[in-house]
């Protein structure tokens, strides 16, 4: 629970059914991070014509450079939080090889 707190803005701390209901706040989470990803993609569209008259070649460079880094943390917590739910609702998973994501998988009831 509080690291899907950590996840979210600190005001869905004041909704006391997220705290109340973990897959309530992973589905939140979800669509809260999912909305942070398409909002770093479209900033890392828009930068350069957004920003290149107002920042030298090098600070343009390192915003998007910060985009890059900060799309990938994104990613790689929004798919975080999508296991965390997907367990909170039953769903079990086995051990696999990597590369091969689906193949150990397994859906018990």
């Amino acid at each position: 629970m509080s690291w899907l707190l950590d996840v979210v803005p600190p005001d869905y701390r004041l909704h006391g059914v997220l705290v109340r209901h973990p897959v309530a706040l992973a589905a939140l989470a979800r669509h809260h991070l999912a909305a942070c990803v398409e909002g770093a993609r479209a900033g890392y569209r828009g930068a350069r014509a957004e920003l290149g008259k107002d920042l030298p070649p090098s600070g343009l460079t390192a915003v998007l450079a910060a985009y890059q880094a900060e799309g990938r943390r994104l990613v790689t917590t929004a798919r975080a939080v999508d296991l965390v739910a997907r367990a909170l609702r039953g769903e079990s998973f086995v051990p696999q090889l990597a590369g091969s994501r689906e193949a150990g998988r397994r859906i018990r009831s």
